[in-house]
């Protein structure tokens, strides 16, 4: 088989082009705005969308470089994928495992769940894949979610020691169907097994000790799989999936993000005078552990108008500033939060007291080293912040001094938080490279600005 060249063994801390940015103390955040639409089931609905028979429309996909690489992933693999319209896009599909062999390699940029879903995909097809991504991409460990792909019948060949991109995927000619027990709360690795079970015989079955978000069982359901899902222990779930169905084209209106919803929430908590209202905001319970936790530290966050699509409940979010009180947040909680802890150690900042957010392993192998990273952000502009263990703890003054330079480490969340923290922060904080920001979210800053951000 064929592989790529290694990746440069220096590690990057910014894009090529770096866009540095500062942001400083806003007037009040007014306005009303529709965050764009949801990452995870914007990546979902193409995949299934290319696996399915028949027709999918998707509106209110976002058009971020994450998803963007998706898409042209499936008209790799042979689907038939056409932009329509703003955020609106309309696909054909191959069928579950009709995936054709692409002629060069599937280039994810810096997306590790658009990777690690699609290599799941082609795990139940006979053929050969080269997935790639850009230097942090290939930094990421993938080899958790390989494992039980190898289990289900396909191979895997890489010259990294954990499986790190670029690598070739060679699909099982005849998958397997497993029960499989995740080592970790990962929606990722579930879901990767429930795409190739997709295509094994029988049934094929994943069990979490902690649950992990549910979008691709929702989904999977709406497409016309026959997929059920039930409690297994204290905070578990079992799913079972049977395989070889026929998926059926559908609509799906994608929600708006509550990851991208959460750097607008927390920016109107910590400036004074703010009141915002974010319209169709995904509110599935597995996905909501912000605002559970914001509310805890005394958010004004209110909740009107709920609707659901895709399985997917959605409502109006009404969030004003709010004097903040620092928390514990359980361990428990992370996987319904994993994304956001960035942006709560934001508000945990200009809280009143300490906030304890335990359980935060899995930050450490996102784009970078979220929890190290998080922490240096707060430091650098005059906030304590203690790592203990895989423990965040931040002691919250009601003010941040600002004044800081931020790291990014090419990592989009870690340059949205530090820019929400400036609008609130005594002294401007300046952010060594925006670039990123557009993998998820393209339209962040003029959204911001649109409201009364300060940004230069």
């Amino acid at each position: 088989m064929w592989y790529l060249p290694r990746a440069e063994d220096t590690i990057l801390t910014q894009s090529d082009q770096p866009r540095p940015l500062e942001a400083r103390e806003s007037g009040a955040l007014i306005g009303q705005v529709r965050i764009p639409g949801d990452k995870s089931i914007s990546h979902r609905a193409l995949i299934l969308g290319a696996l399915a028979v028949g027709q999918t429309t998707i509106s209110g996909l976002l058009e971020g470089e994450d998803v963007l690489n998706t898409a042209k992933a499936m008209r790799a693999l042979g689907a038939k994928v056409e932009r329509t319209g703003d955020f609106a896009w309309s696909m054909r599909g191959v069928g579950v495992a009709g995936f054709a062999e692409p002629q060069a390699p599937l280039d994810f940029g810096n997306s590790g769940t658009g990777c690690r879903l699609v290599m799941g995909a082609v795990a139940g097809c006979p053929i050969t894949a080269v997935f790639d991504g850009d230097a942090s991409l290939r930094s990421r460990p993938m080899r958790r979610v390989l494992d039980p792909l190898e289990l289900m019948g396909a191979r895997v060949r890489s010259n990294g020691d954990g499986g790190q991109l670029p690598l070739t995927l060679i699909g099982a000619r005849d998958p397997l169907p497993i029960v499989y027990r995740t080592p970790v709360a990962s929606a990722q690795i579930k879901s990767a097994v429930l795409l190739a079970g997709l295509a094994a015989p029988g049934t094929t079955t994943v069990i979490e000790t902690e649950a992990s978000r549910d979008h691709t069982e929702l989904m999977l359901r709406h497409f016309g799989a026959e997929i059920v899902s039930a409690r297994e222990g204290t905070h578990g779930r079992k799913i079972v999936l049977r395989g070889q169905p026929e998926l059926h084209g559908i609509d799906i209106v994608v929600p708006a993000d509550p990851s991208s919803a959460a750097f607008f929430i927390v920016a109107a908590l910590i400036v004074e005078g703010s009141d915002l209202v974010l319209s169709d905001v995904m509110t599935n319970p597995l996905r909501t552990g912000l605002f559970t936790t914001l509310r805890e530290m005394g958010a004004a966050i209110e909740q009107t108008e709920k609707r659901g699509d895709a399985g997917e409940p959605m409502a109006r979010l009404r969030v004003r500033a709010s004097k903040l009180r620092g928390v514990e947040v359980p361990a428990e909680r992370a996987p319904s939060m994993i994304d956001e802890y960035l942006v709560l150690a934001v508000a945990a900042a200009f809280a009143e007291g300490t906030t304890i957010m335990r359980g935060l392993h899995e930050l450490r192998v996102k784009e970078s080293d979220r929890l190290e990273a998080t922490a240096d952000m707060l430091r650098v502009n005059g906030v304590k912040a203690e790592i203990s263990g895989d423990d965040l703890i931040v002691e919250g003054r009601g003010h941040v001094p600002g004044g800081g330079l931020v790291a990014t480490h090419m990592d989009h969340r870690i340059a949205m938080s530090a820019l929400v923290m400036g609008l609130g922060a005594d002294k401007a904080v300046r952010v060594d490279d925006t670039a990123f920001i557009a993998t998820s979210f393209p339209d962040f800053i003029p959204m911001m600005r649109s409201l009364g951000a300060e940004f230069s």
